[in-house]
């Protein structure tokens, strides 16, 4: 098999990768300004900034680089990560006993070929009180993280259910990754 680069710092995306079974993948984290081009819709958006990661990424012929970017959208407004503990308690209030969308671009490449696709999650918060969000605040968990939270962690108690896949809202949807990634070559079951 062809070395695999992860090109993301993340470590929820380098802990997907290995739940899935690929262990050996050296991390080379891109240097891009996550800005894109007006008038693009969400997916259209994240499948713009994952390709330009990818191109940011330095690979020889063989290696397979992986790149992704998340969003999260509440209408069709972007949140991002929060600037401090203020902006999360925005956020987190603003999501409270509503849907939002998270989507992931995602872009696997090998020398001259590229495919990028794009997963779509609905999630829907509960009601939660100020009290609670500046409690969930407290841990530090969402300040480093898209919408001001974290569905691995605490933030899974202020989520009422989701539609589409968990670990897109996670970082990575590794079934799709893995579709892609089989058009590389990569097998997953043997």
């Amino acid at each position: 098999m062809s070395k695999i680069v992860l090109a993301s710092g993340s470590p929820r995306r380098q802990e997907l990768l290995e739940r899935i079974g690929i262990t050996e993948f050296e991390v080379r984290v891109p240097q891009v300004e996550e800005s894109f081009p007006e008038g693009l819709t969400p997916q259209q958006v994240v499948e713009y900034i994952s390709r330009e990661k990818s191109q940011a990424v330095p690979s020889s012929e063989e290696e397979i680089v992986i790149t992704a970017d998340t969003m999260v959208f509440l209408d069709d407004a972007r949140l991002g990560k929060p600037a401090d503990e203020d902006d999360a308690l925005r956020m987190l209030t603003a999501l409270q006993g509503r849907r939002h969308t998270v989507c992931t671009g995602v872009t696997v490449r090998q020398g001259g070929r590229c495919i990028t696709g794009s997963e779509t999650t609905h999630v829907y918060f509960r009601s939660a009180t100020q009290q609670e969000l500046r409690a969930y605040i407290k841990t530090g968990e969402p300040m480093d993280k898209a919408g001001s939270y974290g569905i691995q962690g605490k933030g899974a108690l202020l989520v009422e259910k989701l539609d589409g896949d968990f670990f897109n809202v996670m970082g990575l949807p590794v079934l799709r990754l893995s579709r892609m990634l089989e058009q590389f070559g990569v097998a997953f079951f043997q």
